[in-house]
């Protein structure tokens, strides 16, 4: 497998694997949109040179979306590789390319959201596990911090409280979300939508700065959804699994 490094230089004609590849859809215009301005900040995009979703974004943790304390680390936005990707090994050149350039940056170690069991748009604890990661730290809501130090004796990361004790004090549904994930662009408005015609009180906050997200009250910051102020997933939804879910947890 041959893989290319996404730059400022190559954003407009390369595709980025997790939408589809029409640069004016709104989906890929706001996360390429997100990207460029991460460049000058230690973002690194590696991806398979095939069409699919096949890649690795990582980032200082300094400058990572995320409310952690993890300096000198690199964080892992996101490890994608499905599909006919599966099971060639590419996951493990992925990430043996991000530890070589972290270690050549003189990074700690590694740094990434998982759980104890696989949960959606997180990555599988499984394979951290089998590549030597360990849990540093736990937030209330079951999203884990794992790690991958390159000295024994380096600090571990760790979340910050608000990210460790997730709650907001809204009635109602509220939304905490970016545009690193390029899905919320198009889906994010429909729920709302939805929530709207169906009376249900829904808000949601994009956030649209590092500070904002480094000190937003959720682990996960790329898609968040709370209700009556507790956190309850990250998985992105339409309008069908967002009413399926509030008949659940209620609202309707």
């Amino acid at each position: 497998m041959e893989y290319i490094r996404v730059t400022k230089e190559n954003l407009d004609t390369e595709h980025i694997c997790c939408a589809i590849s029409n640069n004016k859809d709104v989906q890929v215009s706001s996360k390429k949109a997100w990207l460029a301005e991460r460049f000058d900040e230690g973002l690194v995009f590696l991806k398979s040179t095939e069409r699919g979703k096949c890649f690795i974004e990582y980032i200082p943790a300094e400058n990572a979306w995320v409310p952690l304390a993890a300096d000198g680390y690199m964080y892992i936005d996101c490890l994608w590789v499905s599909g006919s990707f599966k099971g060639h090994g590419y996951s493990n050149d992925l990430l043996n390319a991000c530890i070589e350039d972290s270690k050549q940056k003189g990074k700690k170690g590694l740094c990434i959201l998982s759980a104890a069991k696989k949960k959606p748009f997180l990555a599988d604890p499984k394979y951290l596990k089998y590549k030597g990661f360990v849990v540093c730290d736990t937030s209330d809501c079951g999203v884990q911090l794992w790690y991958l130090p390159f000295d024994k004796d380096a600090e571990q990361p760790a979340f910050k409280a608000c990210a460790k004790h997730p709650h907001i004090d809204d009635a109602g549904y509220v939304l905490y979300y970016t545009h690193q994930c390029p899905f919320n662009a198009k889906y994010v408005p429909i729920v709302a939508a939805a929530a709207k015609e169906n009376g249900i009180p829904f808000k949601a906050i994009l956030l649209d700065s590092k500070t904002a997200a480094q000190n937003a009250p959720t682990p996960i910051t790329t898609y968040a959804l709370f209700y009556n102020g507790s956190y309850i997933t990250n998985e992105q939804m339409n309008d069908t699994k967002f009413l399926k879910l509030a008949q659940t947890v209620g609202g309707v």
